[in-house]
């Protein structure tokens, strides 16, 4: 993408803490859009849902299979509505850069906010923090230190290594295909700009990678809720 990020420095107690201020917007606007969704899809209910009822019924059900295929309901549906928020917002994050960026004065202020490895990585962390603080309020803190040991002792510092590994992998494949994606579609937009003969040539394989970039935003919203469910059922079922 080639422009400045927006960086605001502030001194608190003798430390400098870095703020991204056009994380910090997108990660608002996401969060609102997907507000002014659930608002909207619950306003008005109906028996017969119709419009945005309906789709959002619809996703309810979607993330209640996700759930239901990696562990029991009973225990599973405590976490439906944890489904339902990060895939409608890795979702809502994975378009928001997709129609357009907004630069200005050599500086990105509009973009996927999932577009960002500190964005991704901090969901992936909170997604693994929730696994380890579930299993240790369902199964108990010296149930859970025993699974780190099973079957055998030595398994210790693989585990630990597995829960970093899920934790980097699960947040640099979010941020990677979406990163690659802006990428590809800036460089299209930059044909657009450079006459006639490049406007036409690039028009259609940028419509086509924009339908594309949709598909994958989809897919790794739901990749991304996928896991997350894999990740808690492995932590709080007592037969993973």
């Amino acid at each position: 993408m080639g422009h400045e990020s927006p960086l605001r420095h502030v001194d608190l107690f003798g430390v400098t803490l870095t703020f991204n201020l056009s994380n910090i917007l997108m990660i608002t606007v996401a969060s609102l859009i997907v507000f002014l969704i659930a608002i909207a899809a619950t306003r008005n209910l109906a028996m017969k849902p119709t419009g945005i009822q309906n789709i959002f019924e619809w996703i309810m059900d979607f993330v209640k299979g996700i759930v239901k295929s990696n562990m029991d309901w009973k225990t599973g549906g405590r976490f439906h509505i944890l489904g339902i928020t990060l895939i409608m917002y890795i979702f809502v994050s994975n378009m928001l850069g997709l129609p357009f960026a907004v630069v200005y004065d050599d500086v990105l202020w509009w973009k996927s906010p999932t577009a960002d490895p500190v964005i991704t990585l901090t969901l992936a962390v909170m997604v693994v923090g929730l696994s380890h603080f579930y299993a240790i309020r369902m199964k108990g803190f010296s149930e859970y230190g025993k699974d780190f040991f099973r079957p055998m002792w030595f398994m210790f510092p693989l585990k630990l290594i597995e829960e970093f590994a899920n934790t980097l992998t699960l947040g640099l494949r979010l941020y990677g295909n979406i990163f690659a994606g802006e990428i590809l579609l800036t460089l299209l937009a930059g044909s657009l700009a450079t006459g006639v003969g490049g406007h036409l040539a690039a028009i259609i394989p940028t419509l086509a990678w924009m339908g594309f970039s949709v598909f994958i935003g989809a897919i790794q919203a739901f990749i991304f809720t996928m896991l997350t469910m894999v990740y808690i059922a492995h932590k709080v079922s007592s037969d993973h």
